[in-house]
């Protein structure tokens, strides 16, 4: 047990978008889009120098380009269990599209797979039979110190960019220039168009979670960036305590597969000393937003019978984004990461 974070009975996890991982000489989007070799050892630095600092014992990644990579940085740092299951697209050989996600960890991983949408529920949902996630999810289940297999879940979902763009949907509609109040109109429909994709991906894949509940009954860790909030809007139901929601559940059985923010769960609890303001995790311009999250189920609700750990501190490391110092942080990311502490129930 001598290699748990700072005790035996705590377990750190973690989420961090990576912010175009992508090693030179390719490149990401664009063929101009290339870091030098002292961007990248920079990058390179700044992800090792945030593992070492703040031992996370699991961590998911987003925007993941270089696989390999990462995996070398990790396996260096320490986190010698590693699982990928997809792989972005590449053309001309070099650029380099669709980042996936990765997830690090200093303790077995039992088995990783892809998440994929159930074709039927889909069609329910007035989707395509087809739909895939924008990002594949990855769920991979870690043989935890103390707790047992745990299945931990890293996602992306889908960005604010609409489905389609301003000027497209200006020109098949045929909306000329004076029509100001249609393009705002045009614009707004692009951005929900977005906002049905991610919220279909969460839906899908809460439906995935609750399957593979039913089969193993594992605890449940959530963790990635969200690309939107969860206080009400598409994503509201991933954390929904309506049990009018769900018919012919008893609150017991409700709470088995109900996932909630560990930010509240850390907020509700004897450990959370003040009522703070939640840190943001993302910055457009002036304006913070709050998009990475750690979702947990009923083991680590301590009001819970069957709560095997509970949440002792929520850090979100943000300093690289509030006060940033060029040489070390020019090349870090534009998202904080977000980790939690979980204190082992005795």
């Amino acid at each position: 047990m001598s290699n748990l974070s700072e005790s035996r009975y705590q377990l750190k996890v973690a989420t961090l978008n990576l912010f175009n991982y992508m090693a030179p000489p390719d490149a990401y989007y664009d063929f101009v889009n290339i870091y030098t070799d002292p961007q990248w050892l920079q990058k390179q630095a700044w992800i090792t120098q945030y593992l070492q600092k703040h031992t996370p014992d699991v961590i998911g990644f987003q925007e993941v380009f270089s696989i390999d990579a990462l995996q070398r940085l990790v396996n260096d740092a320490g986190y010698p269990f590693f699982a990928v299951v997809d792989a972005p697209l590449v053309t001309d050989g070099f650029i380099y599209r669709s980042p996936v996600v990765a997830l690090a960890s200093k303790f077995p991983i039992l088995a990783f797979k892809p998440v994929q949408p159930d074709p039927q529920l889909a069609t329910m949902m007035g989707l395509q039979a087809d739909f895939s996630f924008s990002r594949k999810p990855l769920m991979a289940t870690i043989d935890m110190p103390n707790l047992g297999a745990c299945d931990c879940y890293v996602v992306h979902f889908k960005s604010k960019r609409g489905q389609f763009d301003v000027e497209q949907g200006v020109d098949t509609l045929g909306v000329s220039t004076q029509q100001v109040g249609q393009h705002f109109a045009i614009e707004a429909a692009a951005k929900w168009s977005a906002a049905m994709v991610r919220g279909s991906e969460a839906m899908l894949l809460r439906y995935e979670i609750a399957k593979q509940r039913v089969k193993l009954s594992h605890p449940v860790i959530l963790m990635g960036d969200f690309n939107d909030h969860l206080s009400d809007g598409v994503l509201a139901s991933l954390v929904s305590s309506d049990t009018r929601l769900v018919s012919g559940l008893s609150q017991q059985e409700f709470n088995l597969y109900r996932l909630q923010d560990a930010y509240h769960l850390f907020e509700r609890s004897q450990y959370c000393p003040i009522a703070v303001a939640r840190q943001p995790t993302h910055y457009y311009l002036a304006s913070g937003s709050v998009l990475d999250y750690i979702l947990l189920s009923n083991e680590f609700d301590p009001h819970n019978d069957q709560c095997l750990a509970e949440v002792e501190r929520y850090h979100t490391y943000d300093r690289h984004l509030l006060n940033p110092i060029y040489e070390q942080d020019s090349h870090s990311t534009d998202h904080a990461p977000v980790m939690i502490t979980l204190k082992i129930r005795l």
